[in-house]
């Protein structure tokens, strides 16, 4: 309760200093997070300096740049922290779509280096909703030298994506990763993209089914007793598993037409057991 008295006080002295002494605020946070990289009430105090500039600051898009950066040099130190990532995902609300485009390209790296960690991932799919609800304005992504086209752009991530599954096998974080990215060829939530323009970033959908089960095939193969191995053959069954449930019922039948040589259940029973009677739920 005292935390919280000596906060809202603080508050009120530096809203009516000036913006220099909002910055000197942004640097004792920063100090604050070098010894308590995931202290709520840090996070939420830079939120507030940063809304309370956002107006009035001609260097803005600068501190939202350094800012990315910050969460990247603490969540290179303090993994997992769900409270930088946050953090950053925020600040994409404030981004403009050159900054987001940027960023896309940046993050990409970290990512790589870091599948296990999911929070980089939902900070990727955080961007790329907001290129998509962005995808009107032209005129401030032509200037930036990057594919400003989101169906390219999703289309690169989703090869991107495999590649990493399967450079890194049985990595979760992956796999819930293309689950997104293929939501939106399935069907877009957005009415200004049609599910049928989403599926001509692989030419048709039986093209993107075709390929979908033959990065099953390829992680589906028990080649030793290994953990990593048999998470990734559940992770790939489990992935097809969802496409059938997501999949709109007019295009179900040409799934049902191509996974009929695969004997989907038993490779869920034998990667899965513990599931199976979940597994029959969903298969009938």
């Amino acid at each position: 309760m005292l935390r919280c008295v000596r906060e809202h006080i603080r508050k009120l002295i530096v809203s009516k200093k000036k913006l220099s002494m909002f910055v000197d605020e942004l640097l004792l946070s920063e100090l604050v997070l070098s010894y308590s990289p995931k202290s709520e009430q840090a996070w939420n105090h830079r939120r507030w300096v940063i809304k309370s500039i956002s107006a009035n600051c001609s260097n803005f898009n600068e501190i939202l740049g350094k800012e990315s950066e910050l969460v990247e040099k603490i969540a290179e130190r303090s993994k997992m922290n769900y409270r930088a990532w946050n953090h950053r995902c925020w600040l994409i609300s404030y981004m403009t779509i050159e900054q987001v485009l940027y960023e896309l390209k940046k993050s990409r790296s970290w990512a790589a280096l870091h599948v296990a960690d999911n929070c980089c991932f939902h900070y990727r799919r955080r961007l790329l909703l907001k290129f998509m609800e962005n995808q009107n304005s032209v005129e401030e992504t032509v200037s930036y030298g990057h594919n400003a086209d989101i169906v390219q752009a999703l289309k690169d991530e989703l090869d991107w994506n495999e590649t990493l599954i399967k450079r890194y096998v049985g990595r979760e974080a992956l796999w819930l990763h293309r689950r997104f990215l293929s939501m939106w060829i399935l069907d877009s939530g957005d009415a200004s993209y049609h599910s049928k323009e989403a599926i001509s970033m692989h030419h048709d959908f039986g093209t993107f089914l075709q390929n979908e089960l033959c990065l099953l095939h390829s992680c589906s193969t028990f080649v030793d007793d290994f953990v990593d191995v048999q998470a990734q053959a559940a992770y790939s069954a489990c992935y097809i598993l969802w496409l059938k449930v997501q999949i709109a019922k007019p295009l179900e039948s040409k799934l049902l037409e191509k996974i009929k040589d695969v004997d989907l259940k038993t490779l869920l029973d034998k990667s899965c057991p513990e599931r199976s009677s979940l597994f029959n739920y969903f298969m009938n």
